[in-house]
């Protein structure tokens, strides 16, 4: 297919306006560096620039253990259903068609468990430093 084709996508990122969206979760730090996450959605369809990107089926029991994120990240399951962890305690899932936006660099970071799978396939797509990450948080 010839990448000059009339019917790409130009996206504009200034003047979209979206009625689709993806699931998504991110985690993040608080002001004294635990981390926490907010619910939210992403855009469908939306440009995010990356640099590269990789997939992952191996999981070494040090990251079960809280850890922080190695750098602001996207994680895309395809395969499993993962319950994370936060510092105070409370849990979310993620399974595939649920974006994980991993931000939270600083602390004792977060943790999480495989939930009635032995097996997690995924995705890790970085951010760009000067990227947005495009989160939309639900209403609180």
């Amino acid at each position: 297919m010839n990448a000059e084709h009339e019917n790409n996508l130009n996206i504009s990122p200034t003047s979209e306006i979206f009625t689709e969206f993806i699931p998504a979760v991110r985690l993040l730090n608080n002001s004294d560096d635990s981390c926490t996450f907010e619910k939210g959605k992403m855009p469908s369809l939306k440009l995010i620039p990356t640099t590269g990107f990789w997939f992952s089926t191996r999981t070494e029991e040090w990251e079960k253990n809280s850890h922080v994120a190695p750098r602001k990240q996207y994680v895309i399951t395809i395969k499993g259903n993962i319950r994370f962890k936060v510092s105070d305690g409370s849990t979310f899932m993620i399974e595939p068609g649920i974006v994980l936006l991993a931000e939270d660099l600083k602390g004792d970071g977060h943790s999480w468990e495989m939930v009635e799978s032995n097996e997690w396939e995924r995705l890790y797509i970085p951010m760009t430093e000067s990227t947005e990450d495009f989160f939309i948080p639900d209403p609180k």
